[in-house]
């Protein structure tokens, strides 16, 4: 993921690509000071600029609450005994990913992003830690969304064959599979000299940008999973469909002489936090599965759709820059990235938003603070 600079696109800031010299020979450095390490600034002008502290703010509450979010979801799971079950070992495994994301990538690319030039002055052995990490847990909150979607595409259209200890092996296949992929995808070019992650001419930082790993990289972390969360939710949507057209062709009116019988209420079983059962009964609507599956569906299809929405930028320019040998400016590679990033955030609201059980996990655990 490459490095950019969110200050070299403000307009209160820019840097040389020399730090030893500052040419005045060029019309489009009239106007500005030099100064003996080469930075650029309008007279009269501020260091940084307004905006710049905006941005600046605004990126580091985006990896403050995609943290403390990331990581009350996995406290939940850990002291809630009725979540150490499917499908919330997935749900662990997705949090677990976005809590490295924020913790370990999400700052050091901040860091990148304020640095003179877009330079990686942190030295070669960190760039290729964080290089890996960032490929490592991006890769891995990706597959884990499309592994979610998979449950709860099984859980929804085979619901009798999908007992809970299949669940539990596939589960953990898939989970083994994310992290097992991923760090395949983030080690190859350390492993098989797949390309360059540091120019040290250039103090630049990135991922590799040889062609052929641009598409196994961007294909394996992307491409594939889209290609299955997509058709993932095309079968869940015809499901729901054929269920809703069967059950309206299964309403036909009844003769006069027919008695309707009344049809004892449907039972509903609801389990609080601290694990007491308490039974409900619905008395029209819907079934109890019916609405459950409807509320898997949506989640499903909100999670997917921000998760195209956030990635699909970012690694559309991945796999076009290093094949026609052209680049994005600056600014944009940042929104891009960072839009990405963000989905690490929205990741737990949206499985959690779903989900009652945690909502009554985080009150009594909040509640139990007090």
């Amino acid at each position: 993921m490459e490095v950019s600079n969110l200050s070299g696109a403000t307009p209160g800031l820019a840097f040389t690509s020399e730090p030893e010299s500052c040419s005045d020979s060029s019309g489009s450095t009239r106007g500005v000071g030099c100064t003996p390490g080469g930075l650029l600034l309008p007279d009269r002008e501020p260091h940084f600029s307004i905006f710049t502290v905006l941005v600046v703010t605004l990126l580091v509450l985006l990896i403050a609450a995609t943290f403390l979010w990331n990581l009350l979801v996995l406290v939940t799971i850990l002291r809630v005994r009725t979540f150490h079950r499917v499908p919330h070992n997935l749900v662990a495994s997705t949090a677990v990913s976005d809590v490295l994301v924020a913790a370990l990538v999400m700052p050091l690319s901040l860091v990148s992003e304020l640095s003179a030039g877009r330079r990686w002055q942190l030295g070669r052995s960190l760039c290729h830690v964080w290089i890996s990490f960032d490929v490592l847990c991006c890769t891995a909150s990706i597959w884990n969304v499309a592994a979610i979607a998979l449950d709860r595409y099984w859980t929804i259209t085979r619901h009798l064959q999908y007992t809970l200890r299949t669940r539990r092996r596939a589960s953990a296949l898939m989970i083994g599979v994310t992290w097992a992929l991923s760090a395949l995808i983030a080690l190859a070019p350390l492993l098989f000299g797949w390309g360059e992650a540091y120019d040290a001419r250039l103090q630049r930082c990135q991922v590799s940008q040889e062609p052929s790993y641009a598409v196994f990289s961007t294909c394996g972390a992307f491409y594939l999973p889209l290609a299955v969360v997509l058709f993932v939710y095309w079968k869940i949507y015809k499901a729901a469909k054929f269920r809703f057209g069967r059950r309206r062709r299964a309403v036909v009116p009844l003769p006069a002489t027919t008695q309707a019988k009344e049809v004892p209420e449907e039972a509903e079983m609801v389990f609080t936090a601290r694990g007491r059962a308490t039974v409900t009964f619905q008395t029209s609507g819907d079934s109890w599965r019916e609405q459950k599956e409807k509320r898997a569906a949506m989640m499903v299809g909100i999670l997917i759709g921000v998760f195209v929405l956030c990635w699909i930028p970012f690694f559309l320019t991945e796999l076009i820059s290093p094949l026609c040998a052209c680049s994005l400016p600056p600014i944009w590679k940042s929104i891009f990235l960072w839009l990405g990033y963000s989905n690490s955030f929205f990741n737990p609201l949206i499985y959690t938003a779903f989900n009652k059980n945690y909502n009554n996990a985080f009150k009594s655990l909040f509640t139990k603070q007090r």
